[in-house]
């Protein structure tokens, strides 16, 4: 027997390698879908994050020029009698208001869902059933 011989035709070296390639085009492809998650999920929370501040800064510019502009009215309307009085509680106003949107920005902050949950929980039950086969 030659010492070549074992490497040819479909003897156990033979059959090693098939699966072991078969093992590879396997993970290369796992990878591959694993991927194309990711990429997916990173597109849809760019999306939703230009989204979001688009919208709020059209909302944060409306609502200023209507705040300032009740702000104004209601320091005009009292002018002549108590202006310095409005334009404090107008002010006291004004940090109230910044004080509940920090509170509620911050708690919408925290309720926010994971960044790349999907592809973390796929890559977690890929670890587990990997872990099941082995031996």
């Amino acid at each position: 027997m030659k010492p070549d011989e074992h490497h040819e035709g479909s003897g156990p070296f033979r059959r090693i390698v098939g699966s072991l390639s078969g093992l590879l085009a396997t993970i290369i492809a796992i990878g591959r879908t694993r991927l194309e998650l990711l990429t997916v999920e990173v597109r849809e929370e760019v999306q939703r994050t230009a989204e979001l501040l688009a919208w709020g800064f059209v909302g944060l510019l409306a609502a200023g020029a209507g705040i300032l502009y009740v702000a104004l009215a209601i320091i005009f309307s009292f002018w002549n009698t108590h202006r310095i009085l409005a334009t404090v509680l107008v002010a006291v106003g004004f940090f109230a208001l910044a004080a509940i949107a920090g509170i509620l920005a911050r708690a919408r902050l925290r309720d926010q869902s994971q960044f790349l949950q999907a592809t973390l929980a796929e890559l977690a039950r890929d670890e587990e059933e990997l872990r099941g086969r082995s031996p």
